[in-house]
């Protein structure tokens, strides 16, 4: 019996100690006081790895080691492989979720997981994170390819303190760095009822998380004193006890409903 926990306890070791391939920063033991997830809305620019001063925050792994290469590869038992591909524009890192980090003031860059300029900063940000507090990082407005840069901001989470279990919370946050303050409208497809999502959101801001009725809407941001909707989403469900948010990102000069840099609202649960 002794000897089969043993083994049973060694297997298991040998799962979390894969959790830090691809030199992501390994998250198997005991969360850290903060978390933070990274979104790349900048326009045009290229897919990155996050990085908080030295630690990757975001990856995805290759599948070059299974089956095993031969002869084999030793990064597939050490670093790991990586893949090039990165958090592409209009995606989330480590598929939206939270990644755990002690809190302290970091240096964080996005920079390029392709093999071309791999590892260059395009995006860099210094900010201090809180014990307890959820953040989240946009790469955001329009890439330079000339200067290799991207712009970026970060804002706090601000949950609210309990669970509604019979409304969802949205905010909206801006992310298109050449639209004018916008106000989010969203329309509930079955009543006709429409609720305004917070105030107008310049660019880099974020509103503050609003009890919304679960059901499904359509959404209209609204530049200031305009009814007309500069950018529009049908058929976004939001649904009771969730937490919601809706972020503008692309180029507002954009007329084409179906170019990748359009004007686009994202919705993304925060939990």
């Amino acid at each position: 019996m002794t000897r089969i926990r043993l083994i049973s306890a060694l297997l298991g070791a040998a799962v979390l100690a894969a959790c830090s391939k691809d030199g992501v920063k390994s998250i198997a033991g005991p969360t850290a006081g903060t978390y933070i997830k990274f979104y790349n809305f900048g326009v045009n620019a290229p897919s990155v790895n996050f990085f908080a001063n030295d630690a990757k925050m975001t990856a995805v792994s290759s599948t070059s080691c299974s089956p095993p290469a031969s002869p084999p590869d030793a990064r597939c038992t050490s670093t790991g492989i990586e893949s090039t591909t990165g958090t592409a524009y209009g995606s989330l890192g480590n598929a939206g979720l939270y990644s755990s980090i002690a809190p302290a003031q970091y240096s964080f860059t996005g920079r390029i997981s392709a093999t071309t300029d791999n590892g260059l900063a395009v995006a860099k940000l210094s900010s201090t994170l809180a014990d307890g507090k959820y953040y989240s990082l946009y790469q955001s407005g329009f890439y330079d390819a000339n200067a290799k840069t991207v712009d970026a901001f970060i804002l706090e989470d601000a949950f609210p303190a309990q669970i509604d279990f019979t409304t969802s919370s949205v905010r909206f946050v801006n992310a298109s760095s050449n639209s004018n303050p916008m106000t989010l409208y969203a329309k509930n497809t079955v009543t006709g009822d429409s609720v305004a999502i917070g105030s107008s959101i310049a660019y880099k801001n974020g509103g503050a998380f609003l009890a919304v009725p679960g059901a499904l809407y359509d959404l209209t941001a609204r530049y200031s004193g305009s009814n007309t909707g500069v950018i529009v989403r049908t058929g976004v469900s939001f649904s009771a006890s969730r937490v919601y948010t809706v972020s503008a990102r692309g180029d507002m000069t954009v007329v084409s409903t179906t170019a990748t840099n359009r004007p686009f609202l994202d919705n993304t649960a925060n939990r």
